[in-house]
């Protein structure tokens, strides 16, 4: 268990009026709130977002610990004190002690947590040793300070080739998944011959993936969508699978219901929701601000 207790500051803030239906449009800020819930400053977390400066006194405080998990990567938990997750409420007005956390991995962020669990997939986590960040940001989405400095904690997590995520097995090392029990034959199969590169087998889907309703596997190469976005019709209450393989580093964004998922670059990520409102929500990404389909919900 890796473990690290840190003081988060965080207080109270005022944002944009009701709650969001929708989620921004890459290159756009949310609207703030200019309400008595501590001080907007002009400084902003590194990614865009405002800070807001509260008194250190009765300041949130956050634990953040890391234990591998058995079959792939780590859970993650964040203990807190004086604060409370409100995902039904993100994106309106910011309320003191409340709000959400934003993960990230050497300064990237990974995703947006709306509660004190969270499973980290080894597909997300280069080989080496890392940094772990996570910080405390209001409904609103302005983050948190004290004293000018983003309300955070930070953890050192190391990757070693025995957590490899599921089907990306790294040359010469054991297949993923297998530290303990095996799966694979000792000898396996020789590749049939080929005039070209065979390109590695898909991996298999996550066991909450494969009880989704629905499954949309898109590929993003040189800046094209495959296959073409269209529009993937739902029934309120189905489960979709999205599993997006990207050429290079993004981040999945699903408007209307605020999933995250960040994209490695080669590597097949998959973010599995329930349609449990209707309407039509885009899914993009965000660097390379892609639409790759629309999901109607019914």
């Amino acid at each position: 268990m890796l473990a690290l207790a840190v003081l988060l500051a965080g207080g109270a803030v005022a944002g944009c009026g009701g709650r969001a239906t929708t989620h921004h449009k890459p290159g756009t800020s949310h609207e703030q709130a200019s309400g008595n819930a501590g001080t907007l400053l002009t400084t902003d977390d590194g990614a865009g977002h405002r800070l807001r400066e509260v008194p250190a006194e009765g300041a949130p405080e956050v634990q953040l610990a890391a234990r591998p998990d058995s079959e792939d990567g780590w859970n993650l938990q964040l203990t807190v004190k004086n604060f409370h997750f409100t995902p039904d409420s993100t994106g309106g007005a910011a309320l003191r002690g409340a709000g959400h956390a934003h993960l990230e991995l050497d300064g990237r962020k990974l995703a947006r947590l709306y509660g004190p669990w969270f499973h980290l997939p080894a597909a997300q986590v280069p080989q080496g040793a890392h940094t772990l960040t996570v910080r405390l940001y209001a409904d609103d989405h302005t983050a948190w300070a004290v004293s000018g400095k983003p309300v955070e904690g930070t953890l050192q997590l190391t990757a070693t080739p025995g957590q490899t995520a599921p089907g990306q097995t790294a040359p010469g090392q054991t297949a993923p998944g297998e530290t303990g029990h095996t799966h694979t034959p000792s000898s396996p199969p020789a590749p049939p011959p080929s005039s070209s590169p065979a390109s590695a087998p898909p991996p298999p889907p996550s066991p909450e993936a494969a009880q989704a309703d629905r499954t949309v596997t898109i590929t993003v190469r040189d800046g094209k969508v495959i296959p073409a976005p269209g529009r993937v019709e739902l029934a309120r209450g189905e489960r979709v699978a999205l599993r997006v393989t990207s050429d290079r580093a993004d981040t999945l964004h699903v408007h209307g219901f605020d999933k995250e998922l960040a994209l490695p670059a080669g590597q097949e990520a998959t973010l599995v929701l329930t349609a449990d409102r209707t309407g039509l929500f885009e899914v993009e990404t965000h660097e390379s601000d892609l639409v790759l389909t629309q999901l109607l919900v019914r």
